[in-house]
């Protein structure tokens, strides 16, 4: 396991996040965005501790990529280091952000979706599916075949992120947090309660890819007769700020977003808090997770970065 800096294991975490060769420019310019400066000199000085420690690999002028030790180091690596990675990541996210929904203009979040493409055509009928059902966080999606981090033989889908939200609240002078995400019961079309939770500032790995990975979805059945599990997450806002809030989501939904499902001091089975204003919306991951359980296969990064909304909403 390795026990160094924090400087390391960020270097392994970033070329662990890009497919392609991440040179060490680059890679001082990443590191600057999480909080560390470092030089391209310093960078290559600890690229090159990495080669002889076998975590990485020069591919030509390229830059560098993690070999299988490296991966699985870095999996193993400062596990309470890497509590709270998920929600820094989002955050960052959030933060650039720039969508406004009354101008609809602007930059969102957004997940990536790899796929094969000779399974396309299933995999749109899947998505478009759960946008007929009301399900997902956003009412588009866009097809992309040249992305950097779209290999050969694959297809892209950008699926507008949910931590967009929180970038629109920030950018109003409202204090957000994503609280939980979580499997949300529905019966006969109407949500009843949390299945399970799981506090984004206290897991290494996002919990709705644990989620998908486990099999705990239904959202086949929840599409088909309204009844079954999906997938949700938590924000929290103070109370006192709902009727704002009120006014942009409103003006959220007339730009294509999909939410609440409900709102309030109160949420089903949450635990409530007086002073914040919980907000429930289903995500935009149950696209994915329908495709997993129709067995279509498929790799989703959440939170891949942020685009602007006329690329999502461009039919073009």
């Amino acid at each position: 396991m390795i026990r160094t800096e924090r400087k390391v294991v960020e270097i392994l975490r970033i070329l662990k996040e890009h497919q392609e060769p991440v040179g060490a420019k680059r890679l001082s310019e990443l590191m600057a965005e999480r909080g560390f400066v470092l030089s391209d000199r310093a960078v290559q000085y600890y690229l090159r501790y990495l080669d002889e420690m076998g975590f990485t690999n020069k591919v030509g002028n390229h830059g560098r990529v993690l070999t299988e030790r490296g991966r699985s180091e870095t999996d193993k690596a400062l596990v309470d280091d890497r509590m709270g990675f998920i929600i820094s990541k989002l955050e960052r996210l959030a933060f650039r952000s720039t969508f406004n929904p009354r101008t609809m203009t602007g930059d969102v979040a957004y997940n990536l979706t790899v796929v094969p493409e000779e399974r396309l055509d299933e995999v749109r009928t899947a998505f478009d599916a759960v946008i007929g059902a009301g399900c997902g966080f956003f009412s588009h999606y866009r097809v992309v075949d040249r992305h950097p981090r779209v290999p050969s033989g694959s297809v892209g889908i950008m699926t507008v992120c949910s931590i967009t939200m929180d970038g629109v609240f920030q950018h109003h002078g409202i204090p957000v947090r994503v609280a939980y995400g979580g499997t949300l019961r529905v019966r006969d079309g109407t949500a009843s309660e949390f299945a399970d939770l799981i506090g984004y500032r206290g897991t290494t790995i996002d919990p709705l890819a644990l989620f998908i990975s486990s099999g705990l979805t239904s959202i086949g059945s929840m599409i088909s007769t309204g009844t079954g599990v999906g997938l949700a997450n938590i924000r929290q806002v103070p109370g006192s700020a709902e009727a704002q809030v009120k006014d942009l989501i409103g003006a959220m939904q007339r730009a294509g977003f999909v939410f609440p499902v409900t709102m309030g001091l109160e949420v089903f089975n949450a635990p409530p808090d007086p002073f914040r204003l919980s907000i429930v919306a289903f995500s935009g991951m149950n696209m994915a997770g329908y495709c997993r359980e129709l067995g279509i296969p498929l790799t989703t990064e959440i939170g891949a970065g942020n685009i602007p909304y006329a690329r999502i909403v461009d039919s073009g």
